[in-house]
Parts: C-alpha cells; structure tokens; sequence
C-alpha cells in the first residue's frame, strides 16, 4: 500500500525497523525540549502529514520499551487518524512515573500503525440473540 506523506520535521520518514513490525516510530519535531512533569500531558507535535486512503485508519500507539521504563504512554490510546484529517499528526504524552521527563527533538515517542476498517450500517430490532454469556458484563468470562 502506498500513503502521500509530507515530512516537515529534520527527521527521516516513519519506517518499520524490522520485516514483522506492525508498527513505524513516530518522532518528536522540537525546537527545544518538554520537561514533562509527573502526571502531566502534552500534544507533541511530529511533523508528519498524511494521506489515507478512505477505509483506513491510522492508530498512534504507544511505544512499550518507554512505557516500561520510563512510564510514558499516549494518554488517548490509541489515537486515531482518519483518511479525511490533513493536519500534523500530534501525540498526547502523559508521564505516569514520579520523575521528570525530558522530551528532546528526534526522540521516539510513539508508534504509528495503518489499519484497515470497516463502516457499519445500524439495524435496529427488538431483541437481540442469544448467547452463552448473554448479559453478563465486565469480568464475566474470567476466573470465578
């Protein structure tokens, strides 16, 4: 599949860093670096436009290897891009560790994953079908 991209950070193009990886990085576009605070968020901004095509979806994830060590995640996981959005893609940080992070300019912050979708079209009824969970909520299938 091949997306339009418009790269205006200093940074090389999201790629996939190995033949199996769903995911590209996404990296930070700074002129100067974020002090993000202990249970603080903040848009960063990558420089990178896209183009999808309709039926597709772009999903910012976060990266595990920042989350585990350092406790930084993207706050509204996963993000979605949608094929008609032209703006910067920007990533939402939140710091859930109890230290300082300091973002600087080219840092990966983020994973970036294309992903095809479906539209559905509602039927309303009065009643839906039967299962073996039927109404049973959160927790209903785990351990007992």
């Amino acid at each position: 599949m091949k997306i339009n991209i418009i790269n205006k950070s200093q940074h090389e193009l999201p790629n996939y860093e190995t033949i199996a990886s769903a995911g590209m990085d996404l990296r930070a576009n700074l002129s100067e670096s974020i002090a993000l605070n202990p249970l603080e968020r903040t848009i960063v901004k990558t420089g990178i436009f896209i183009e999808l095509p309709i039926g597709f979806e772009a999903q910012v994830r976060p990266r595990s290897g920042l989350a585990a060590k350092k406790g930084i995640t993207v706050l509204n996981s996963p993000g979605t891009v949608d094929a008609d959005y032209r703006g910067e893609i920007g990533v939402i940080l939140v710091n859930l560790s109890p230290e300082v992070f300091i973002i600087e300019n080219g840092e990966r912050i983020a994973q970036l994953i294309i992903a095809q979708h479906e539209r559905a079209e509602w039927v309303e009824v009065k009643e839906l079908s039967e299962t073996l969970r039927g109404k049973g909520g959160f927790g209903s299938t785990g351990v007992k």
